[in-house]
């Protein structure tokens, strides 16, 4: 797969969270990745995850075409075809319900209206009891923030001052808005989070 796009953070972050993601989700179910980027994570995650159903999307259709070679590359069953998607769309293009909705290292590099949706949609579209779990850098209050997520927080909003980490009250406020409930707050490697907010 030399030839296809390729991530060095999703590779570093892959095993970290497929071991998280191993003890949350059930056996089997049906899962949504948001912003699947180079796929990467949506053809390792199903590898191990053999009874669950794996939908990758993202918002830049150049990408669409890279993940679907990945796909078929990976000789999987169990992984559909990748679907553009707008989160702040008002309508998603799906019609199911899925138990789980992941969503790896997207709030930051996006304006904040990419968490409103994200929040309204996953809402939408969870079945009842289902998880949305995001992976990422978060500011939190009374914890000290990581230099290195000030330093990367400075370099994202120099490229887009609507970018930037997101404070982790204001994602579980929107979360709750939108009757998602955090339940789980799990410490990862690089000083991010993986969060698990649950559908009521």
């Amino acid at each position: 797969m030399a030839d296809l796009p390729h991530s060095p953070a999703a590779d570093r972050n892959k095993e970290p969270i497929l071991a998280q993601l191993k003890e949350i989700l059930g056996e089997r179910g049906t899962a949504l990745e948001i912003a699947s980027g180079t796929g990467q994570h949506a053809v390792w995650f199903p590898a191990s995850l053999p009874g669950w159903s794996w939908q990758p999307s993202d918002f830049d259709p150049v990408m669409l075409p890279a993940i679907a070679e990945r796909i078929a590359q990976s000789g999987l069953s169990n992984v559909l075809p990748p679907e553009r998607l707008d989160v702040t769309a008002p309508q998603w293009p799906f019609t199911r319900k899925f138990d789980a909705i992941f969503c790896a290292n997207m709030l930051h590099i996006a304006p904040w209206g990419v968490c409103v949706g994200l929040m309204a949609g996953a809402a939408r579209h969870l079945a009842t009891g289902g998880m949305l779990i995001t992976y990422g850098p978060y500011f939190e209050t009374g914890v000290p923030p990581a230099p290195s997520n000030l330093a990367f927080d400075e370099s994202l909003r120099a490229r887009d001052p609507s970018w930037g980490i997101r404070a982790l009250d204001d994602v579980v406020e929107e979360a709750r808005r939108n009757g998602l409930v955090l339940e789980q707050r799990r410490s990862m490697p690089a000083n991010n989070l993986l969060l698990v907010f649950v559908a009521a």
